[in-house]
Parts: C-alpha cells; sequence; structure tokens
C-alpha cells in the first residue's frame, strides 16, 4: 500500500511539472509577440504636434492602427477645429480610403454619419465635400463596405435640409439609376428614392421621382424590381391619396403579377401596408380579385410565399373586411382554416404530420405558426359569437399542433382570444387544460407569461354575471393541471419557468377556493422551500406560501400553516430552512399587519439570535431594522424589549467578524429608525396597515359569520324534526318547564345586552386609528357596530359569497403590495346581515332552539372575556 501510495504522489508530482513545462511553452509566443525597439521608433509621435498635425502625420506615414484611430477620432477634431479639419485632415482621409481595409471603411462610415447628424457643419462646402465622400464609396466592390456607406447615408438624410438633399443627392440619384449602372447602384437608388420621397412636397416627389420610380419598377433585374416595390409605400405616402390611386395602384397590380416570386411578395406585403389609403371601390373591384388570385396562386404552386402570406393574413382580413360581401368574407375565413391545418391530416380528432420532404415540412410548419400567431385577428374577424361553429375546430387543432413552436405560438396568445369571448369562454377550457398538460416546457412557459389574466378570465362568467349571479366557474380538471404543471416544471432543470410559474400562482385565492388551495398546493409550497435546489424558486415559493396564508378564511387551517411554518423553517434542522424563515419574515412584513406579523412571526426571527450558524445570524441583523418597525408602543414592550435583549445578546457575545461588523452598523440604524422617516410617509405606512388589520379582521368576521348560518340552519333542521316528532307523540309541556325556559329567556337577554355592551366597547376602540392597543387580528371578532346617533340602526356584515370576498381582499391587498404604499385602500362592504341573524335568534319562540341560542351566545362571551 506504501509503495501504491508513492507511486501515485509521483504520478501527481509528475502531472504538475508537465503542467509547468506546457505554461512555459504557452508563454513563448508571447515573449516574441513584444514589440522591438525599432517598432516602437517607428510608433513614436513627437509630443510638440498638436492634434491637426499629428492626424496628418499619422494618415500620411502611421500604421494602420493608427490611421484607424484618426478616422475614428475624426468628430472630436471637427468640434474642435472644423476649418484646419475639413482643409488638412479630410483630403487625407479620402485618400487613405482608396486603399482601406474592410475595418477602416467602416469606421470612416460611422464617424462621417456622427458628423452629419451632430449638426457640426454650418458651412455648404463641407456638406459636400463629406456627401462626395460617401457617395463615392457607395460603389465600393465590398458588398458590406457599400452597404455600410449607404445606411449612413440613409441616416443622413433626416438630418440634411432639402436644398442640400436636392443638389448633393437627387442630381447624382438620376446618372446612377439608370440600367448602364450596376445593379448595387440601382438598388441603392431604390433605397434612396423610398427615404427622400417623405422629405419633399407631393408635386416635387411627383414631378421629380415618379418618373425614375417607373422606371426602376420595369427594371430588367427582379432584384431591383422587388427593392423599389418596397418602397412604393413610401413614395404613397408622400404623394397622397389621389395620385397613390392614379399612380402607385398600377405599379402594385402589374408586379403583383410578376413572374418573380419575391417581386410579387413584395407588392402583396405592400398593398397590405397601403390598405387604408384606397376606398372601397379600389378594394372591392381591384385588391380584392388580385388577392384572392395571389393567395390561390401560392396555396397551389408557391410554397415560399406563403409564409409572409400567413404572416399577413390578420391585417388583410381587417383591412379588407369593411369592403367585403358575405360570400368574400366566407372565402377569406375558409382559407385561413386551410393554412391553418396545412401539412396535417387528422385521424380520430388528432393531427398528425403526413410525410413530406423536411424542407417542405418546415415551411408548411412556419404557416401554422403564423396562422396560430394571428388567430386573435380571425376570431375578431370571424364575429366571437361564431367561434364555435366556424372556429373552435381550428383552434383545437392548433392546440393540438403536433410542432412545438405552433402550441408555443397558441398558448402566446390564448389570452387575447379569452378576452374575445368574453362570457362563452367555457369552450375552450379543454383547450387550457391540454396546454398547461403540454409534453413541452416551452409551451407551458408561453402560456405562463399571462397565465394570470388568462385563469382570472377562464373562471369568470364575463360581464353579464350579475349581482345575484356566482362570477366564478370551476374548470373542470383544472387544479390536476396546475398541479402537474408545477411537477413538471421542477422536474425540470429550468428553475426559471419554475419559478415564474411559482409567482403566478400567487393569483390561485382568486380563482379557487381556500380549501382547494390548502390541501391541494399548500404542502407543495412546503416541499420546495424545504428541498429545491434554486433559490430563486424557494423565495417565489415562500412568496406564494404568504399570499395563501393572507388568504386563507379559516381560523384552524391558519393556525396549523403558522404552526408549520416554525416547525419546518423557523426551528428547522437545516440552517438553510432557517434563513428562508427570515425570507418568509421580509414578505410577511408586506403582506401582513404589523399586529398579525408580531403575533405570530416575530419572535420565532428573534430566537434565531442563538442560531449557531453565523449566516443565519447575519441576516438577522441585517433584518432587525424591519423587524422594529413592526413594533408598536406601548401595546407591544415587551416585544422590543425582547429585540433589544438580541442586539445586547449580539454585541456582547459575537465571535464571527462579519456578524459583529454588521450588529455595530445595525445598531446605529436602529437609533435613527424614528428619526430620519418624514412624518407624510410614516402616516401613509401607518393607514396602510390600518386597512391591512381591518382586511384581517374583516375576514374573521366572514369565518364566524359562515359558522353562525351554519349553526342557524342546523338547529333550524333538529328544531323541525322535533317539532315534528312532538306533535305525533302529542306530548303536553309540564308546568316547570315554562319556568325553566322564562329563566332561561331571562338569563340569554341579560347575556345580549352584556354581549352588546361589550362589543360596542371594543369597537369604539378599534374604530379610533390612534390608539396604540389594537384588536387582535386572530380573534374571531364579533359584526362591527358604529352608532351614528339616535334612531340609525346598527351596521354589521353583508354575506358575501365566498368568491366575491377572495376577489375583493386580493384586490386591496395588491394595491397594499405595492412599492408606493396607497394613503387609502377600499373599504370592505358592510350590511345588515347580523341583524337579521338576531332576529332569527330572538324570533323564534321554540325551547329547544332558546336553549342553543343561549349555549351559543355563552360560550361566545366566555371567549370574549378569556380574550380579555
Amino acid at each position: 500500500m506504501f509503495l501504491s501510495k508513492m507511486t501515485f504522489n509521483q504520478s501527481s508530482l509528475f502531472g504538475q511539472i508537465d503542467d509547468l513545462q506546457d505554461l512555459a511553452i504557452i508563454e513563448r509566443p508571447i515573449r516574441r509577440s513584444l514589440k522591438t525597439a525599432e517598432e516602437i521608433e517607428k510608433l513614436t509621435v513627437d509630443e510638440d504636434l498638436n492634434d491637426i498635425e499629428r492626424a496628418v502625420y499619422l494618415l500620411s506615414s502611421g500604421q494602420d492602427v493608427q490611421r484607424a484611430s484618426v478616422v475614428v477620432n475624426l468628430p472630436n477634431l471637427v468640434r474642435q477645429n472644423p476649418a484646419e479639419t475639413f482643409r488638412r485632415v479630410v483630403p487625407k482621409v479620402r485618400e487613405v480610403l482608396h486603399v482601406a481595409g474592410v475595418e477602416m471603411q467602416l469606421a470612416a462610415a460611422g464617424s462621417f454619419l456622427t458628423i452629419l447628424q451632430d449638426d457640426i457643419i454650418l458651412i455648404q462646402t463641407h456638406t459636400h465635400s463629406i456627401l462626395q465622400i460617401v457617395l463615392l464609396n457607395l460603389d465600393h466592390r465590398d458588398t458590406v463596405v457599400s452597404n455600410a456607406w449607404l445606411e449612413t447615408l440613409l441616416s443622413a438624410i433626416d438630418a440634411l435640409p432639402k436644398e442640400t438633399i436636392r443638389q448633393e443627392i437627387l442630381n447624382p440619384l438620376v446618372s446612377k439609376a439608370q440600367l448602364s449602372q450596376s445593379v448595387q447602384a440601382r438598388l441603392a437608388s431604390c433605397r434612396i428614392l423610398g427615404k427622400v420621397a417623405g422629405k419633399f412636397e407631393s408635386q416635387i416627389v411627383k414631378k421629380d421621382l415618379l418618373p425614375l420610380v417607373r422606371s426602376l419598377c420595369q427594371d430588367v433585374e427582379y432584384e431591383v424590381r422587388s427593392c423599389m416595390c418596397h418602397q412604393l409605400e413610401n413614395i404613397a405616402r408622400g404623394i397622397g391619396v389621389d395620385h397613390t390611386k392614379a399612380v402607385v395602384l398600377p405599379e402594385l397590380v402589374e408586379l403583383a403579377r410578376d413572374e418573380g416570386s419575391t417581386v410579387r411578395l413584395a407588392a402583396f406585403d405592400t398593398i397590405v401596408n397601403l390598405l387604408e389609403m384606397f376606398d372601397n371601390d379600389d378594394r372591392t373591384r381591384v385588391i380584392f380579385p388580385l388577392v384572392k388570385a395571389f393567395c390561390e396562386k401560392c396555396f397551389k404552386a408557391d410554397e415560399a410565399v406563403l409564409a409572409s402570406l400567413s404572416f399577413q393574413y390578420g391585417r388583410l382580413c381587417h383591412g379588407l373586411s369593411g369592403s367585403f360581401t358575405e360570400e368574400q368574407h366566407l372565402w377569406f375565413l375558409e382559407f385561413y382554416k386551410k393554412l391553418c391545418i396545412l401539412g396535417l391530416h387528422l385521424e380520430n380528432g388528432h393531427c398528425e404530420s403526413q410525410a413530406y420532404p423536411l424542407e417542405l415540412e418546415r415551411k408548411y410548419e412556419l404557416v401554422r405558426k403564423n396562422c396560430a400567431y394571428n388567430f386573435p385577428a380571425m376570431v375578431l374577424f370571424a364575429d366571437p359569437k361564431c367561434f364555435l361553429s366556424e372556429l373552435y375546430p381550428t383552434f383545437s387543432s392548433l392546440c393540438n399542433d403536433p410542432e412545438i413552436s405552433v402550441r408555443r405560438t397558441v398558448a402566446a396568445g390564448f389570452h387575447e382570444v379569452v378576452k374575445l369571448l368574453g362570457p362563452n369562454v367555457h369552450y375552450i377550457h379543454k383547450e387550457l387544460v391540454a396546454l398547461l398538460q403540454d409534453d413541452s416546457l416551452e409551451v407551458l412557459d408561453a402560456l405562463t407569461n399571462t397565465l394570470q389574466e388568462t385563469l382570472e378570465l377562464a373562471t369568470s362568467r364575463g360581464e353579464g354575471a350579475g349581482p345575484g349571479r356566482e362570477s366564478k366557474v370551476s374548470v373542470p380538471d383544472l387544479i390536476p393541471a396546475l398541479a402537474a404543471a408545477e411537477q413538471k416544471a421542477a422536474a425540470s432543470l429550468r428553475w426559471r419557468v419554475h419559478e415564474k410559474l411559482l409567482q403566478r400562482y400567487s393569483c390561485l385565492p382568486r380563482i379557487i377556493s381556500g380549501d382547494q388551495i390548502y390541501f391541494r398546493f399548500l404542502q407543495r409550497m412546503f416541499t420546495i422551500i424545504t428541498t429545491n435546489n434554486a433559490l430563486p424558486v424557494q423565495r417565489e415559493a415562500t412568496r406564494t406560501l404568504c399570499v395563501f396564508l393572507r388568504f386563507n378564511r379559516k381560523l384552524e387551517q391558519r393556525q396549523e400553516i403558522i404552526s408549520k411554518v416554525v416547525d419546518q423553517l423557523a426551528q428547522g434542522r437545516s440552517y438553510w430552512n432557517r434563513l428562508r424563515y427570515l425570507d418568509l419574515c421580509e414578505i410577511a412584513m408586506e403582506l401582513f399587519s404589523k399586529s398579525y406579523f408580531c403575533k405570530h412571526f416575530l419572535v420565532p426571527a428573534l430566537e434565531l439570535v442563538n442560531d449557531p450558524v453565523a449566516n443565519v445570524r447575519y441576516k438577522l441583523c441585517c433584518l432587525l431594522p424591519r423587524l422594529k418597525s413592526t413594533i408598536r408602543l406601548p401595546s407591544e414592550k415587551p416585544m422590543l424589549q425582547q429585540l433589544e435583549f438580541c442586539v445586547r445578546r449580539l454585541l456582547c457575545r459575537e465571535k464571527d467578524k462579519d456578524v459583529v461588523a454588521t450588529i455595530r452598523k445595525t445598531v446605529l440604524e436602529l437609533d435613527k429608525i424614528d428619526m430620519t422617516e418624514p412624518y407624510h410617509k410614516r402616516h401613509e405606512r401607518d393607514l396602510l396597515d390600518q386597512n391591512k388589520e381591518k382586511e384581517e379582521n374583516l375576514l374573521l368576521e366572514m369565518e364566524q359569520l359562515e359558522r353562525q348560518q351554519s349553526e342557524g340552519k342546523l338547529t333550524t333542521d333538529k328544531h323541525s324534526e322535533k317539532k315534528r316528532r312532538d306533535s305525533k307523540a302529542g306530548l303536553s309541556v309540564p308546568k316547570n318547564m315554562s319556568g325553566s325556559t322564562s329563566g332561561a329567556t331571562l338569563s340569554s337577554s341579560a347575556g345580549k345586552e352584556m354581549k352588546k355592551a361589550k362589543l360596542a366597547r371594543s369597537r369604539s376602540l378599534s374604530s379610533h386609528p390612534t390608539t396604540p392597543k389594537m384588536v387582535n387580528s386572530d380573534k374571531p371578532s364579533k359584526g362591527k357596530e358604529t352608532d351614528s346617533g339616535p334612531g340609525t340602526r346598527r351596521g354589521s356584515l353583508l354575506p358575501l359569497n365566498d368568491d366575491t370576498m377572495r376577489s375583493h381582499h386580493f384586490s386591496t391587498t395588491s394595491t397594499a403590495m405595492s412599492t408606493t404604499p396607497s394613503a387609502s385602500m377600499p373599504v370592505l362592504i358592510r350590511s345588515n346581515t347580523t341583524n337579521t341573524l338576531e332576529h332569527r335568534s330572538n324570533g323564534s319562540k321554540d325551547t329547544q332552539s332558546r336553549k342553543l341560542s343561549i349555549q351559543r351566545k355563552s360560550n361566545s362571551f366566555g371567549m370574549q372575556s378569556g380574550r380579555e
């Protein structure tokens, strides 16, 4: 064994020596590449030369890198000394460009564009000299260089005056547009014509430019015709509607029938872009037959043009829809349906790709993808009322397309379709569930971007839902699909998709009931927080968990969630879980009121001062100022004392240097926490906190009201059953029973009066926001009563359904979560439901009903006394 270890050590040592030798070999060429003394001498410039002289010297006898630096610095030279720069430096640059390489040419094009756009040149001769250089290099043999100079010229046209454009650009353009010039020169002429058309009046464009336009539209090269066709849009907008109808439209009709497919495609794109400039007569007599023939020809024999046709199809249909007859409207809709299933065959309702060559299959895939992109526009074109009969099979086909790119595009626009369908959104519930369960994570990612809006609209009945109707509907299999989508994202390596999905799941309290969230998603959030390896995913799951807790309306479930948070996170075995608890505290301070946070989250956080891991103590130190801001005096003075004890403990016993430095810095922040904040910000924050506390109390009140309603219903059912049983038996009530009943009635009324007095006293205290002793947010408080004067009725709670209450709470807390706190928040609705309950309990004369009412009220009174 000793020999084997020795052999291993020797081999590792020899391996390190070989690595050092390799490094030495790599270092040799570096030493050889250093400049020699002669080369350094050549690169040295006399320090006594000024900037202009140095630039002339480097352009004349410098190295390529020095010449390039002068060209790049040319705008600065012009700013400093324009006269000398144009007299001595610019001619040298022009000479250098004749033999310069591509890099220097590109640098010169950028420098001259900066000069022309920078309003540096005020003298006509200087502009003339620059434009001469630009126009001269347009004919460069290298296509990259010539295109760079062309882009320079086109960008400079926006900054040049009309007269300069006419003299320096349009006059040379006439000769460059002739057939005797190269194709590259004629292509440049087409683009220049399209650019300058917007700079002049319509009469000048018609007189000076249209002859050149016609000539280039009839050029022998299809590339030139196609390029000029793309510029006809700018020409048409430059000459106006009347001249467009007389001059441009005939040229477009001829180009749309050109033998070259690229020319026809350019004509089609231009027609779509200019639809608003044609009247109804032109659209009906000229455009529609032309477009129809173009579509039919492309569908039969020109697959290359189908991609662009399918991409523009939505705009085309909307531009022409006002001029369509019913027959024409139906033809365009049917043609769109054909494009959506191009390259597919249907078997048993499922789409499957046919066997095509790979290139053709890719073209068909792109066509269907573009159709999916245009589907919302086609829903509007066909009328959403006709969706089920006209477009639903097509939509289902796109959602189940075999290609991922098509399904991803449908998922990205799903929310738009949902908006358009409105109350008929239930038509596509099946497709929503299918996309959530799609095999591809890319499809789920695209759907997740707008998942919150999609779910809210998909579960709503639309605008027709009245106040007496349910505003939410259940989507079959939605909850299993959402759970499966999260599991699929968690199993993948794309943690950003998982993080985004968890962020969107924070809208679930508006979508599904609290019990569904509690039993299907809460435990999953705990699992993600404690086991996931991606920190952003853990934090997002923590935030979503807090949102679920915030809108849970059952006291037992909230208490169990908080208990599990403390057990698994605050007191977890892994320090990683304890760090997540501190993250949860940061989120809880944003979502919950101060009193709720202090009651449930503050003490476990402060207990982490004894944590054996320095990272946990360090994070606690950073969080202490925010924890102190949640403590309200004098009601929560013990909390403040405990926080101060934590600070003293860290100052006295802490050993880690980073934690010591942080706690010293934190002590200074704690001392200044009440001094630096302006009064108006503190007041806004207090108002926001009061609103949060009111909402938390209202959740508890709603829960108690629902319990009372359910208990009252149960009591009524039992009373009815007993009454039927007693009436059948014919039993008589003894006299002593009536005495006990009257005694029970007296005790019930006395308990009721005492309860009302305590309730009024507690409500009068809670109605003042400046009172330091706040209502405990997690105790089931009674219905709020306010006395506005003699003879007024006492207000109480409106029996809202679960969805209405959840939606309203979520909207108000969304305001609370915003970065800028709002001074006022929506007031939750109250009505006279409690009066109804009291009337029902008091108005009943049945003995059993009174006994149950007495028992319920005495229990409530006992709970209230125990709390106080």
